[in-house]
């Protein structure tokens, strides 16, 4: 089976201006392949590059070394020397993301902010509605909340905004960034099912889980980040 997202030797590093250009070394040699219907995790302690990883992915990070494929539109595009102008035409037809934090607009109601990636990808305003209403209900945001900006949410009900709006898509490839951390038992039960969802769908996922409990239940496998720490040289 074809692999929908493939790391090939990527190595990452940044550089401390502020500090007389001192390079922390972040990862080297990550390789590893998501396919079709499986979630992968990323493991390993805080500061181990997880997070790096996956912005890294979803090109927000630049890349050292190395190659990230993607399947687009059936086509392997290399993310690590894509263009500004092909990493945002991945972003709406191929690769989604879910962030630990909602970057909120002004005056943007909850409703809209969580439609918008389907009305931007030409879905009728009505019909993208309907379905973030449908998602807003089975995360248990009161319907209350929906016409207002989310910006004054409490950091749970933020992060169902969040998920409503990433998983509201059909990308083939989709990143989740501790989706779960701020949720009560409920509302991870609720997402929870609908990762087991979106792999039935054949949704290729890589995530960052600390709750071990879901980690357990979502995890295809881990990939350890760890396996991947630079080498120092003596």
């Amino acid at each position: 089976m074809t692999a929908l997202l493939s790391v090939s030797d990527v190595a990452k590093s940044f550089t401390m201006h502020l500090r007389d250009g001192i390079v922390l070394p972040v990862v080297e040699g990550v390789t590893f392949e998501v396919h079709p219907g499986e979630c992968v995790v990323l493991g390993g302690p805080s500061g181990a590059g997880k997070s790096s990883l996956l912005k890294m992915v979803y090109g927000n990070y630049g890349v050292d070394a190395g190659a990230i494929q993607l399947m687009h539109h059936g086509e392997a595009v290399d993310l690590a020397t894509a263009s500004p102008r092909t990493v945002l035409d991945l972003r709406r037809d191929s690769i989604g993301y879910v962030s630990q934090f909602l970057r909120t607009v002004p005056r943007v109601t909850t409703l809209d902010v969580v439609a918008e990636p389907l009305a931007s990808r030409g879905v009728g305003r009505d019909e993208a509605q309907e379905k973030a209403r449908r998602l807003l209900a089975r995360l248990n945001l009161p319907e209350r909340l929906w016409a207002l900006p989310p910006a004054t949410f409490s950091g749970g009900e933020q992060q169902r905004v969040n998920i409503a709006r990433g998983f509201i898509t059909d990308h083939p490839v989709l990143l989740l960034d501790e989706p779960t951390a701020s949720l009560d038992a409920t509302n991870r039960a609720v997402v929870v099912e609908m990762i087991a969802e979106k792999k039935r769908a054949g949704v290729a996922l890589l995530g960052i889980f600390h709750d071990e409990e879901v980690r357990t239940l979502v995890a295809d496998r881990i990939v350890d980040v760890t396996a991947f720490a630079p080498r120092i040289a003596a």
